[in-house]
């Protein structure tokens, strides 16, 4: 089953999706993180009715929400292609961290940046050097704690697709602090354009437990990456009982899967070609990214704010009481 969010004539509604794009929307004004928080039996029991609900609109005559609002989103680097090529790009180093093959690494990044399948991008305000990633997450839908993998596959309610939206300039400057991402990644991700339950996907699923969904990427029509999801190197199941260890995972949490390597974002490609081809996103472009089994978001890059002034740290005498 496919869920979208959207918003039509000013009504914000959740709804069931056709295969022919038409929505079918819930009774009542219940957002699907509530009706997740509420527990399976609420979740179906709504989809249940939306047969006994006249249809609505199809996809195309409204603007797609992100399909929840998440209450935290955990991003992971799973793909070593990627890590390979983005290494090289933004700190000018080779081959992969050995620790990165000892554990799934995950940051937080912004739960309030989630935008829709069809939004505009702003352009990170300071930035020159904009950059997308394509990725898949994992959506929450039993509370859960010190999962094993195999527990963790049922606290998975479904997938969609996530772009990581960065700005590789300040990611650059501000990682050599010797913190993750904040700035360079904290002005827009996109989820959508659905979220599809983990069921739909299970005959994509190969034989050492991985989705095997084709990825697509592509600017202003033409196209830059393609890979496989199965390219990861932990499955989402253990991303998840990672992710738990030692905490909750709750209803509504998302988990990227890390960007795709082969052309998933531009800086991957600048590190293998040592230059920047093709360029940094700049506005008017439209980036278009294809999850098969999932669906398509496509996003215009447009001008952003300017940045507001803060000045840099001021040296201190260090008194003490």
């Amino acid at each position: 089953m496919r869920f979208a969010t959207y918003e039509h004539h000013g009504r914000r509604s959740v709804a069931t999706v056709d295969d022919d794009g038409t929505l079918h929307p819930f009774p009542g004004r219940a957002s699907l993180l509530d009706l997740l928080r509420a527990g399976p039996a609420a979740l179906h029991e709504a989809s249940n009715a939306t047969p006994d609900v006249p249809g609505g609109p199809h996809v195309s005559q409204v603007r797609l929400l992100p399909p929840l609002q998440p209450p935290s989103v955990r991003d992971f680097v799973t793909f070593e292609e990627h890590v390979e090529g983005v290494r090289r790009s933004i700190d000018n180093a080779a081959g992969v961290p050995d620790a990165w093959y000892d554990a799934p690494t995950f940051y937080f990044t912004n739960p309030y940046a989630v935008i829709g399948a069809h939004d505009d991008i702003p352009v990170p305000p300071g930035s020159s050097v904009l950059d997308f990633e394509l990725e898949v997450a994992a959506v929450i839908g039993r509370e859960g704690r010190d999962l094993t993998p195999e527990q963790a596959r049922d606290h998975i309610i479904g997938y969609t697709i996530f772009n990581d939206w960065s700005a590789r300039d300040l990611q650059s400057a501000e990682m050599k602090v010797g913190l993750g991402p904040c700035k360079g990644k904290d002005t827009a991700a996109t989820l959508g354009p659905y979220l599809v339950t983990a069921d739909e996907l299970e005959p994509y699923r190969d034989t050492d437990g991985f989705l095997r969904l084709a990825l697509t990427a592509s600017v202003n029509g033409e196209v830059v990456g393609r890979d496989l999801l199965s390219n990861m190197s932990w499955t989402f199941e253990e991303m998840v009982a990672y992710a738990s260890r030692g905490t909750y995972v709750r209803p509504g949490d998302v988990l990227g899967s890390g960007t795709c390597g082969n052309g998933g974002c531009l800086a991957e490609l600048w590190g293998i070609r040592g230059r920047q081809d093709p360029p940094p996103l700049k506005h008017g472009d439209t980036v278009t990214l294809t999850v098969e089994g999932i669906g398509t978001v496509s996003n215009t890059v447009v001008p952003g704010a300017g940045p507001l002034p803060i000045p840099q740290a001021r040296k201190r005498p260090r008194l003490r009481p």
